[in-house]
């Protein structure tokens, strides 16, 4: 209880603790700081501080703890500054570096014998606590997805068939539903990396037709290291799709992502990626194992904040698709996007619209076989996430259901009548964390 005493009276005094009020204006605790004020103003000590006890209070732990450490940096000699760091540091569970930050204080000579015992409270209680090696989390989701184009039925219901063309028979509008459930464990791995191993399940259904209904089971095992001062993320997948109408599909995969920053405001990524996949051709499908592929991708991403608020994302994309037969099944793709994202109070909305190009290597005969596939295909689409415990707090008191709405426009452009199509779907889903 005392070291817990300390502890608040660091946080929610350390203004009057040490600010020169001489030098820095008092701010109203009240006063919504926003992250252009400390670009504008790095080195002034209040405004920083009360943005950091700003983003602690709305759980934006690792922005509080990016700000403390830099002004340590700013201010070496702030014995207050380091403990209101520390004492974030113990809140978080992040031992490691809160063992790193006492060592570094128990050094010091003008340590006052007040500020020396809660340094060793501190150490103490780290040392009677158990680290915990795993941790684990479930996630649950539920989506209805309704389409007035569910099977991409060309703009005047025609398309091409052996070079002749044939009536666009299949059905245009209906209804998805679908549902998720998947397990986490993640344990450290020394300072700065962490494993994970995910298991998936996934199954969803359409209303009319049930040509596309399927259950799909998936693993992942990835790891998340730092290296050179950039964020890598290894990974290895496998998985496996039950269709009810054709054959089951396996996928292989692994690949490397990887993210850095560039001053305050930028910051890229970027990755690659090999999946390996086939299907069980049966009775009931002949040609399956037609599209067996190996495919190979590679993605570059620009994030930009301008505000607190809004935020936009430049991304690049290239993918080489070779199949088993060539004919209809081998392409590359060219993608590109542009995005905006706006963090509201009250809601996350993003709106993105992509652009791919898919161009074809081989003739497909049962198509046409005197011309060669190409499409352009435009995706728009916003998304609005909220948190229901915002609207009805008794129901998400940890914030940790969310309900999710978008709508995805596309417009497909191709020399051939099968791929010349529009579409609009709209989506209402739920995902709960624990």
């Amino acid at each position: 209880m005392k070291m817990f005493l300390k502890y608040t009276l660091i946080i929610v005094f350390i203004n009057i603790l040490f600010i020169p009020f001489n030098t820095y204006p008092v701010l109203s605790v009240e006063k919504n700081i926003t992250y252009m004020q400390i670009l504008q103003k790095p080195r002034d000590l209040d405004l920083n501080l009360k943005y950091a006890q700003q983003q602690g209070k709305m759980g934006n732990y690792k922005q509080t703890i990016s700000t403390l450490e830099r002004l340590t940096m700013l201010y070496p000699d702030n014995v207050e500054i380091k403990l209101y760091l520390l004492s974030v540091l113990v809140q978080i569970d992040s031992p490691d570096k809160a063992r790193s930050l006492i060592e570094e204080m128990k050094l010091r000579t003008d340590l006052q014998s007040e500020d020396l015992e809660t340094l060793q409270e501190i150490e103490q209680d780290l040392k009677d606590k158990e680290p915990g090696l795993w941790n684990l989390s479930v996630d649950i989701s539920i989506a209805s997805l309704i389409s007035n184009n569910v099977n991409s039925v060309s703009k005047n219901r025609k398309k091409s068939e052996e070079g002749e063309v044939a009536e666009f028979t299949s059905a245009m509008f209906d209804k998805t539903t679908s549902g998720g459930i998947s397990f986490s464990a993640t344990r450290p791995i020394g300072e700065e990396s962490s494993f994970l191993a995910n298991i998936s399940h996934t199954t969803s259904n359409q209303h009319q037709e049930h040509d596309d209904d399927f259950q799909s089971y998936g693993l992942t095992l990835g790891l998340d290291t730092v290296l050179g001062g950039q964020s890598l993320s290894p990974y290895f997948t496998v998985s496996k799709s039950d269709y009810h109408t054709d054959a089951d599909s396996f996928s292989t995969g692994m690949g490397i992502g990887g993210f850095f920053t560039v001053g305050e405001r930028n910051s890229f990524s970027y990755g690659y990626s090999f999946s390996d996949s086939k299907g069980n051709q049966n009775n009931s499908d002949l040609t399956a194992q037609e599209t067996n592929s190996i495919g190979h991708g590679y993605t570059f991403n620009h994030d930009y904040i301008f505000t607190e608020i809004i935020s936009t994302s430049i991304g690049l994309g290239y993918s080489d698709t070779d199949a088993r037969v060539d004919a209809g099944n081998d392409y590359e793709t060219y993608d590109f996007s542009l995005g905006i994202n706006l963090s509201f109070p009250w809601a996350f909305i993003a709106i993105t619209n992509g652009m791919s190009f898919n161009d074809y290597k081989k003739e497909d005969p049962s198509v046409a076989s005197d011309r060669l596939r190409s499409d352009f295909a435009n995706t728009f689409d916003i998304m609005l996430t909220k948190a229901i415990g915002d609207i009805f707090p008794a129901i998400d008191q940890n914030r940790n259901l969310f309900i999710n709405l978008s709508y995805e426009k596309v417009i497909s452009e191709a020399n051939t009548l099968n791929y010349d199509y529009h579409s609009d779907s709209f989506s209402l889903s739920f995902t709960k964390s624990f």
